[in-house]
């Protein structure tokens, strides 16, 4: 029997006197506790949860004890039109199961209502294969709570998967291949150290349902975008070592990476479930309280706001949703030792039905306010796929956002200039500094920029000058999915090559974009792999690719002449640069107009054009090449006080650049001919700059 517990705290508690059950539910006519055996095939007990306060349903388990497998059914109308889908022949998820048993299969029994009719319930039980929650105990907590432990100026992001990082890396044990184990092992940590990177951004680690589309065709969703689970890391990347837990791993991973001096970002989806539409399973919320969790369709209720792309999308202006994110939120950096949080399509977690995105929602005012997660590293996306949906430059100060334009613009700079979409010198000249055309504005700082050439969503460095075609057949979607407009340039053949000429440009490209990246103000990321020239094979949605296609190729770590050796030793000189040079990663705006330098010692910047002459207004509609002066850059916290000047060119010829007054020597030279040569020594008057490279010099 069950007494009456509580309301709060929300899931499943271990308590001394057995588990506190509460199910936010409030417009359910009742709320069974279902509890099963070990293994979560056999239903063992079916007790109503006794009370109801507020809308959350709760009872207390006096025998109860961790390790108990249970699930949900949740009494109450079928009315699809009306936005209720209740189905107690469909055991639910716990939204708050700190740990997920059993997967979802994709099969018709999970649907809530009849496939052939969807206006009619679906009878069938499907107790015996639903996903289940296991009580844990609770955790000690990690040694430290996350939060933002890197300086703003300091901070180098690399975006990276779990599995791909780690699943043929040649010196992490088998049994730990693919794990959190894995990416915890000192051999993947020492080569991101080495790059230079001090902010490790998982793609989603929650647990995830796979789509019963993919599951058809012998796939996956290995990027993860498909949550169901919030509080449970994806148990697919635990090790299953005796005496560890998805979540003990975890933990682990954390502490090691924090034992590094590094932070440790996931990426999270709020934004939609994997329940996806109105045609899709019953797997938790759309069970539990279908009106409540989600946006409907006012125009009929039987349907979703589709503003993710997904088929769903959840009501964070409904209090108990938003609680459920902020204390999934809290969970992570409280209890398993995240520091910050990259939050896919931010702009619908900020949403209403009536005003759209709103940058005083109540998530974004809730994240604000909170002691623990205001101080932790926010990374919006700042776009979605409904009516105003692209917002970037709008989140609140104190954010950071994933940048496309930085991105686009570099791309038509580097890669396009013989062809219409190519990038001028203006626009180059305002995504180094920062897109203060974005971020300029309400006290936010240059690194709110987050830089990036490439990400997960899209081609790789390497196939980003290897096609001009996405090439996503493997999909199983008939090569329609993926972005069809890539800035990308095959360079004269489209995929592998063994033409020297081909080759040669591929890496010169790779190595400006890089360079460009890397040395630009603002919060640089790198995406894992582009170091090693990780090729995806042109497919630019590799989102269902859990194969060689997505995981990471490791150079032979007795080859250090090989090529992937050759470019992971470039980006971590080029960190190794960005931290010698305050100028390139200052956190204060340059001044706009070039009157503001002076010659009394202060910082400023100049945009000079190659004869050494300022930039007048037309220079920036035309040519291909410019030099940026930061003059006497250090501040009264920084004593360097040297001046900087970085030469660019992307045209087809070498550019000579005649040079400011002053003692200079070359730092560093993109062009592999002119690196290997004589980047570091002194320079004249002048300095030549190959074609499709840059060049950079101190005093």
């Amino acid at each position: 029997m069950l007494s009456t517990g509580t309301p709060y705290p929300l899931g499943a508690t271990p308590t001394q006197q057995g588990i506190n059950f509460a199910l936010t539910a409030p417009s359910a006519d009742a709320v069974d506790l279902c509890i099963f055996d070990s293994t979560g095939n056999n239903e063992q007990q079916r007790l109503r949860l006794p009370a109801c306060t507020d809308g959350v349903w709760h009872g207390l388990l006096p025998s109860g004890l961790p390790g108990l497998v249970y699930g949900y059914r949740v009494h109450g109308p079928w009315a699809p039109h009306e936005g209720s889908r209740f189905n107690s022949a469909k055991l639910l998820l716990d939204p708050y199961a700190r740990e997920i048993v059993g997967t979802y299969d994709g099969s018709d029994l999970f649907l809530g209502h009849v496939q052939a009719n969807p206006a009619e319930r679906d009878p069938r039980d499907n107790a015996a294969v639903a996903l289940k929650g296991r009580v844990t105990a609770v955790a000690n907590a990690p040694t430290s709570h996350g939060q933002a432990r890197i300086p703003a100026g300091d901070r180098v992001l690399c975006e990276l998967h779990v599995k791909s990082q780690t699943q043929r890396h040649p010196a992490v044990p088998a049994a730990l291949q693919g794990t959190y184990a894995g990416l915890a092992h000192p051999a993947v940590l020492d080569h991101l150290q080495r790059l230079g990177v001090t902010t490790l951004s998982l793609m989603p680690v929650q647990h995830r349902a796979d789509e019963q589309r993919l599951q058809r065709m012998g796939l996956s969703n290995h990027w993860g975008y498909t949550t169901i689970g919030w509080f449970a890391p994806e148990a697919r990347y635990w090790s299953g070592r005796p005496g560890t837990t998805p979540a003990t791993e975890f933990r682990a991973m954390a502490d090691a990476i924090h034992a590094r001096g590094m932070e440790l970002v996931i990426d999270v989806v709020y934004n939609h479930s994997a329940e996806t539409d109105e045609f899709g399973p019953t797997l938790s919320l759309r069970g539990i309280d279908n009106a409540l969790y989600y946006h409907l369709r006012p125009d009929d209720r039987a349907r979703y706001e589709n503003w993710t792309g997904t088929g769903n999308c959840l009501n964070l202006s409904e209090p108990r949703v938003l609680q459920l994110v902020m204390d999934s939120l809290r969970f992570w950096a409280c209890e398993m030792g995240v520091d910050g949080f990259r939050f896919d399509l931010a702009p619908v977690l900020a949403r209403d039905a009536q005003r759209g995105f709103d940058p005083r929602a109540p998530f974004l005012a809730a994240i604000a306010q909170d002691p623990v997660l205001s101080r932790t590293l926010l990374i919006a996306e700042p776009w979605d796929i409904g009516p105003g949906g692209y917002r970037l430059g709008e989140f609140p100060p104190g954010w950071l956002e994933w940048n496309d334009r930085y991105r686009d613009t570099q791309r038509g700079f580097w890669l396009r200039q013989d062809h219409d979409d190519k990038a001028g010198l203006g626009d180059f000249a305002d995504r180094v500094t920062a897109s203060s055309s974005q971020f300029a504005h309400h006290g936010r700082a240059p690194t709110a920029s987050v830089n990036f050439v490439t990400a997960h969503d899209g081609f790789t460095l390497r196939d980003l000058v290897s096609y001009n075609e996405r090439h996503n057949l493997a999909n199983g979607e008939d090569n329609r999915d993926g972005h069809g407009h890539n800035l990308s340039n095959n360079c004269g053949a489209e995929g592998p090559s063994d033409d020297p000429a081909v080759l040669a440009l591929r890496n010169r490209l790779q190595r400006a974009l890089l360079a460009t990246l890397m040395l630009s103000q603002g919060t640089p990321m790198l995406l894992a792999g582009d170091e090693l020239g990780h090729s995806q094979r042109g497919n630019n949605n590799a989102y269902c690719q859990d194969n060689e296609t997505t995981w990471l190729s490791w150079a032979d770590p007795a080859a250090p002449d090989s090529d992937a050796a050759t470019l992971s030793a470039f980006v971590a000189r080029l960190a190794a640069l960005r931290r010698e040079a305050p100028a390139l990663r200052s956190t204060r705006w340059w001044p706009a107009e070039p009157s503001a330098f002076s010659d009394d010692a202060q910082p400023g910047i100049r945009w000079l054009r190659p004869d050494g002459a300022p930039m007048t207004p037309g220079d920036w509609h035309t040519g291909t090449a410019l030099a940026i002066l930061f003059s006497h850059a250090g501040t009264t916290k920084n004593t360097d006080e040297s001046d900087w000047l970085v030469m660019v060119n992307a045209g087809p010829e070498a550019v000579s650049f005649r040079l400011p007054a002053g003692a200079w020597r070359g730092c560093l030279a993109s062009a592999p001919e002119l690196d290997a040569r004589d980047a570091a020594a002194p320079l004249g008057d002048t300095a030549e700059v190959p074609f499709s490279s840059l060049r950079i010099a101190r005093t």
